[in-house]
């Protein structure tokens, strides 16, 4: 039979169609296949650019599911596009490159699933099916087999993540240990650095005020991470120091269009608020991951009171949206990270609230959320009395702890005052003193404050004694290395040393601070406050070394008394030995009696 050379000519199109079609790849994978390690699978998918239409942040959303072989909730955890791949070092702004970060919480088999769809404004929709699929990567499936970690302290990837667990304190899933916080919560404008990709520096906004942090580079060490043929070494060198002090913490504005500096943004320019710099914020997180290796908590505060209603008015629109989203989505993975939903807010409670379920609905890690409040801490924050309490009922909310801003004589007073009314509303909440003023004067640097009294004694120990998370300190612009100048953290060097000593103490002597609560009640003498877990340990701190008295009336046995230098960090003479069941004098300080002391009293077996 003689068959119709039209039919063998479909026949050639078809097989020509078929073998030009170009099956999309499965993921790259990169990073150790480790728990609490940052596990990355980068996708090719639709050729684009920042400034492309349809918009590659608006028009298209990528969420990849993770779900762990034997159970537990799955993690659906979104993605982004990251331009060719490698912008930290080419400065791309196109490419077809997309990508997500996750950071599995157990070892074993992990499965994922890729959703990869688009449409008009499908990034922000929260209906899983909205728009169409977007083909290339859009319903691919995989497995990942997931170890041990294998780091140490101080890598968080040692500890796992931090999380809020209904208590006073974080706590770090992997270990089970409580976090303390001490560190740097000056300058706000830490990424306004020269080394950063975009026009930031040259757009006629205070770019006066750019870092090179300069005095730093000399605390980069070979090794450590760079971009661009060696940029970066003069942020990572500072972070390299903070880290030698012993700090812990840090914090920093991710956004401060219209605001005190102008410089921080993770557009790609200041006016357009839906369009990322691809190669700004891989050079972010360059420095991110880097804080993670050194056992440094990141606060993120995501606006400040100069710009809290320059996003959709204050309210959760597409642009709020589009930004939390790509928070969420580039640095969501890292272990020790607090959500701040903005430095001295003027949201409204139901615009906060709003923010907070954001958060929680899509950070698959849920973590800690907190706020920023005034200088008149008790009294102007009263709006925050409206945050308070479970989310299941309509006076509280998602929100997990307190930033608190006051003036030093306040401090102890107001921690105390936030820690009661959480407990009372059902949900007790972190809370740390991120800000101490006035703002003009804030922690000023060794050459014109070299024993830093007043911060160390109602600061520092003000916010433990009363039962608080720890502290940030913060930097008055009346002095050099201010919160918008600083390029130089040794400006502080002796201050940095007694938040060691701290710290130490309660980790060296395993004070189970969170546990123990303020029992200024049991003792007795002048500006002197008592952290307790009655009948088992108590830390006594005597602002002025005036002698104290601790009731122990009521508990039988024996008890160490020791004293502690807060401003050496050492211990100081023997310890002794005091009966319980009756008031107990804790005596003199061995040495300085009109200095700070502390005393640890813990119970003999």
């Amino acid at each position: 039979m003689r068959l119709n050379s039209q039919f063998f000519l479909m026949i050639l199109v078809g097989l020509t169609s078929i073998s030009c079609v170009k099956k999309t790849p499965p993921p790259a994978l990169s990073g150790e296949l480790r728990e609490w390690h940052k596990v990355t699978l980068t996708f090719v998918g639709p050729e684009t650019a920042e400034a492309a239409r349809p918009n590659p942040f608006r028009d298209y959303r990528l969420v990849v599911t993770f779900s762990r072989q034997g159970g537990g909730a799955p993690f659906e955890v979104p993605g982004y596009y990251a331009s060719d791949g490698d912008a930290a070092n080419s400065g791309a702004d196109k490419g077809n490159t997309w990508r997500v970060h996750y950071c599995p919480d157990q070892a074993g088999l992990w499965r994922y699933a890729v959703s990869f769809r688009k449409g008009d404004d499908i990034a922000i929709s929260e209906n899983l099916k909205a728009g169409q699929s977007a083909g290339y990567m859009d319903g691919m499936a995989g497995e990942l087999r997931i170890e041990a970690t294998d780091k140490t302290a101080p890598d968080f990837r040692a500890a796992g993540q931090l999380k809020y667990v209904g208590k006073h304190h974080l706590r770090f899933a992997g270990t089970g240990e409580y976090f303390l916080k001490c560190g740097a919560d000056a300058p706000e404008n830490f990424l306004a650095y020269a080394d950063f990709d975009g026009d930031f520096k040259t757009d006629g906004h205070k770019d006066d005020l750019i870092k090179t942090w300069q005095p730093h580079i000399r605390d980069w060490m070979p090794g450590d991470p760079t971009w661009r043929n060696g940029m970066g070494k003069g942020i990572v060198g500072a972070l390299n120091y903070l880290a030698s002090k012993g700090m812990n913490t840090f914090s920093f504005l991710t956004m401060n269009i219209a605001g005190d500096d102008q410089n921080v943004f993770p557009y790609v320019d200041y006016e357009t608020f839906d369009r990322f710099d691809c190669s700004k914020l891989d050079q972010w997180e360059i420095v991110f991951e880097y804080a993670d290796r050194l056992g440094l908590h990141m606060h993120f505060k995501t606006q400040e009171q100069e710009n809290d209603q320059l996003l959709d008015g204050g309210e959760l629109g597409i642009n709020r949206r589009l930004y939390y989203r790509e928070l969420i989505a580039r640095f969501g993975h890292h272990l020790a990270l607090s959500w701040n939903l903005g430095e001295e807010n003027t949201n409204s409670s139901e615009q906060m609230r709003a923010f907070l379920e954001f958060f929680a609905k899509h950070d698959p890690y849920h973590h800690h959320l907190d706020l920023h409040t005034f200088p008149e801490s008790v009294e102007k924050a009263k709006v925050y009395l409206s945050l308070l309490g479970p989310p299941r009922e309509n006076a509280g909310s998602l929100l997990t702890g307190a930033s608190l801003q006051c003036r030093p004589p306040l401090v102890f007073d107001d921690t105390k005052y936030w820690l009661a009314e959480s407990e009372k509303a059902g949900r007790p909440w972190v809370i740390s003193n991120d800000e101490q003023g006035t703002a003009d004067v804030g922690v000023m640097p060794d050459a014109d404050n070299s024993d830093h009294d007043i911060i160390r004694k109602e600061v520092l120990w003000g916010n433990l004694l009363a039962g608080g998370a720890g502290v940030e300190l913060y930097f008055g612009y009346k002095y050099a290395h201010s919160d918008l100048t600083c390029q130089d953290f040794r400006s502080r060097d002796r201050m940095w040393d007694q938040g060691r000593f701290a710290l130490g103490f309660f980790r060296e002597n395993r004070i189970p601070f969170w546990d123990m609560s303020n029992r200024d009640s049991l003792s007795a003498g002048q500006n002197t406050h008592c952290l307790g877990k009655p009948g088992e340990i108590y830390v006594v701190y005597l602002m002025n070394g005036t002698p104290s008295r601790l009731d122990l009336r009521e508990i039988p046995g024996a008890f160490s008394l020791a004293w502690f230098n807060p401003r050496t960090g050492l211990f100081v003479g023997e310890a002794r030995t005091a009966e319980a069941g009756a008031w107990v004098n804790l005596g003199s300080p061995p040495a300085d009696p009109d200095q700070d002391w502390v005393v640890l009293i813990r119970r003999l077996p």
